[in-house]
């Protein structure tokens, strides 16, 4: 039994080491640097990545922090330590959560005639207002239009809005590289929905970064559909320091018209179904 145990301890170390590697990899950070800074010896950070040192809990979350692990995979960390997960994951339909929701509703309503949704680390739609719902409706075709359907596929699918994107090659190259960067270390879903996105032949993204670049924060999107003619761009927002999985995980995406031609052609799309998601 003191054998098995001991195999079991090498194997957390080893499973362990390669996650912070990894991490350390995806940050562009050398393992003196993280030593720097994070307060640690670059022998005692070799040691961890090597499996020769057990790291206290105290120590793994805090190069962790240094490393800017999102929530989710500091749980995946100390799990590999043999340590129990730290941060919740509270699902946004739970009773406790009933004050976010209401925070987002309110959001999203404010936000009309323009639309907005709120979105999960794999952008499946969450919430919506009834603009978003017109928007989808007016570029996607109606076989994908399903409930709290996933927005990357109702771009990137054959069926969905990059027919009409003029400036579609910007656009992929945006959403698939955030993509790529947000679930690099995704779990089995986030692997599934990559494959997905890139077997529907896109533009090379660029590879995992944690550095942002001016179009994380503003997206130009160019809409010609028969028609109708929209110059939009989106942004994404985010919920300030969060102690909750799902909470750091939300993204709250808006769109607004670019100018007043667009603007003026806003108005003119057609209502479609429910009024918000």
């Amino acid at each position: 039994m003191a054998t098995t145990s001991a195999e079991a301890q090498r194997g957390r170390t080893q499973t362990l080491g390669l996650l912070l590697r990894e991490w350390r990899a995806a940050r562009g950070v050398s393992q003196l640097e993280l030593a720097l800074r994070s307060g640690f010896s670059s022998r005692h950070v070799s040691f961890i990545e090597t499996g020769r040192t057990q790291p206290s809990r105290q120590a793994l979350l805090a190069l962790a922090d240094t490393l800017d692990v999102p929530l989710r995979d500091r749980n995946r960390l100390l799990e590999a330590a043999g340590y129990a997960h730290l941060y919740p994951q509270t699902p946004l339909d739970a009773g406790e959560m009933s004050h976010v929701r209401g925070v987002l509703r309110f959001l999203l309503d404010r936000h009309e005639p323009y639309a907005a949704v709120v979105l999960d680390r794999c952008s499946t739609c969450l919430m919506g207002n009834g603009a978003a719902g017109r928007l989808n409706a007016a570029l996607v075709d109606p076989s994908l239009l399903t409930p709290h359907a996933n927005q990357l596929r109702l771009v990137f699918h054959p069926l969905g809005a990059r027919r009409w994107i003029v400036n579609w090659d910007e656009v992929a190259h945006h959403l698939l590289g955030r993509a790529e960067r947000e679930l690099a270390h995704a779990d089995e879903a986030g692997t599934a929905l990559l494959a997905e996105l890139r077997a529907y032949g896109v533009p090379a993204a660029p590879g995992p970064s944690g550095a942002l670049r001016p179009a994380d924060l503003l997206l130009p999107i160019h809409i010609r559909k028969e028609g109708l003619e929209l110059r939009l761009f989106s942004t994404i927002m985010t919920l300030g320091t969060p102690r909750d999985v799902t909470l750091q995980e939300l993204r709250l995406e808006t769109f607004f018209p670019a100018d007043a031609a667009s603007e003026a052609a806003w108005a003119t799309l057609p209502p479609a179904g429910p009024t918000r998601i």
